[in-house]
């Protein structure tokens, strides 16, 4: 007869399998080495002190102290004193040690003429650390008062986003372009239309104002560089050989040389009268949405959407160093009017550098959003503007961060049509102009009834912190 199979629950099987499974890997990696306690010691005794070294000296010199103090109080006693005196020092205070006053603490030892500590058994030798040295705090200077600025003027005229602004070296009229392909001159004084400038096919990007001849120089996304003469309203010249839209151009200031950059990736260095492509600065792997120039090394500065910023040799036509500290896509570069020093925005933050070699000075964080433009000015306030609309105004030696400005939408037009796309302040540095994304240009000025009393400065040193990176 056939025995009978006894059948078991699959509960039951699964446990046996498991049992079977850890013998056999018992029996095989089971076995570990033995602890050697003197070893295991040793190494506990040498992480202590390496991580606490200057804890365990002041604590083992309050046990001694401690004990000292229990051994005196004894020594009274014994001796007929008076037993009921002043006991304010209790067990645990702590009285400093002085390692030339005679005796040894214990675990410490005297002679060789250098420090040990007993921990754990153990011998290491220590450094003298008989008090710890309180680290001082670097000292942070205190910002300027700045005035707080206010939105005096609201001037609208154009139909589409106003992209771009560039105020005249006079200081009598600002220009505007925007996305309805009109270039607009405005009276800085009274806001009125001087004139409406008509030939881009698409939208214009960029402006520029020689402060040598009555030229105004265009950009757009037509992939068209013009040059515009002011006595006639018309224009003169056209830089051909951009392949994609243009988005930023820049004067050099002592020379005749225009630089333009933009989707291509590339930025252009033109003669301004002959209209000779002399360099094409390649190296950025995605659209240059910003390029400024000086007449100081380096010459020229370019902000990518690559996350780079490269300076550049005029001269020779090349890259003499790319930064890569952001790490979002740079929409605006810009220089400080009196130091040899240039900001640059990304969304993830705003940073300072020094020239010549772009050696990274400060972060300035704050915004949530994409900053699209920055302006400074001669008294060190830096603006920077954003797509939702928000204004930052900063101290630029410090980074305080001294008012924030929503810009209200106009009538008529969206809440999501509150970017700002650019911004520049006058060459008096007293008016700021920005432009914006309900058609509108706006103007502000510092409010001149504020005071340090009625604006404090509130500064909190802790932004320290963001020397880190």
């Amino acid at each position: 007869m056939l025995e009978e199979v006894q059948r078991h629950s699959v509960h039951t099987l699964l446990f046996r399998s498991l049992k079977r499974t850890h013998d056999m890997f018992l029996s095989s990696q089971g076995l570990l080495p033995p602890v050697d306690e003197s070893a295991d010691k040793i190494k506990k005794a040498v992480k202590a002190r390496d991580s606490y070294s200057l804890v365990l000296d002041k604590v083992q010199q309050n046990k001694v102290t401690k004990i000292r103090v229990i051994e005196n109080k004894q020594d009274t006693s014994n001796d007929g004193g008076p037993g009921n005196e002043d006991t304010s020092q209790s067990e645990s205070a702590v009285v400093p040690y002085n390692p030339g006053s005679g005796g040894t603490p214990a675990g410490v030892s005297g002679g060789t003429g250098v420090n040990t500590s007993n921990i754990g058994g153990v011998v290491i030798p220590v450094h003298q650390t008989s008090s710890i040295i309180p680290r001082k705090a670097p000292a942070m200077p205190k910002p300027k008062w700045h005035a707080p600025w206010k939105l005096y003027r609201v001037i609208s005229g154009h139909l589409g986003w106003v992209r771009c602004v560039t105020v005249e070296p006079g200081n009598e009229w600002f220009a505007t372009g925007s996305a309805d392909r009109v270039i607009k001159v405005w009276e800085l004084a009274t806001g009125k239309l001087k004139v409406s400038l008509t030939g881009h096919i698409s939208s214009v990007r960029g402006l520029a104002v020689s402060s040598r001849h009555p030229y105004l120089f265009s950009c757009g996304e037509d992939r068209q560089v013009k040059c515009w003469d002011l006595e006639y309203n018309k224009v003169i010249r056209h830089y051909h050989g951009h392949l994609s839209a243009v988005y930023s151009l820049t004067l050099h200031p002592t020379i005749d040389v225009l630089v333009t950059a933009g989707r291509d990736a590339t930025a252009r260095v033109w003669d301004m009268r002959t209209k000779a492509n002399v360099h094409t600065l390649t190296g950025h792997t995605n659209t240059i949405a910003s390029v400024i120039s000086q007449a100081a090394e380096p010459q020229i500065i370019t902000g990518s959407h690559d996350c780079t910023i490269r300076l550049w040799d005029l001269a020779a036509g090349k890259s003499i160093a790319t930064l890569t500290n952001h790490k979002k896509s740079i929409r605006a570069v810009i220089f400080h009017p009196t130091l040899y020093m240039f900001a640059s925005a990304s969304p993830d933050n705003i940073k300072q550098w020094k020239c010549p070699e772009g050696s990274f000075i400060q972060n300035l964080s704050g915004h949530s959003a994409i900053v699209n433009c920055l302006a400074v000015n001669p008294e060190g306030v830096l603006v920077s503007g954003a797509d939702n609309g928000t204004l930052h105004c900063w101290d630029w030696r410090t980074g305080y961060n001294f008012q924030r400005l929503q810009a209200p939408v106009q009538p008529g037009s969206m809440d999501s049509e509150s970017g700002v796309f650019s911004m520049t302040f006058d060459q008096s540095g007293s008016r700021l102009i920005t432009t914006e994304a309900d058609k509108t240009i706006k103007i502000y000025k510092e409010d001149e009834s504020a005071s340090e009393e009625t604006h404090p400065i509130h500064w909190r040193p802790e932004i320290l912190k963001r020397r880190k990176y």
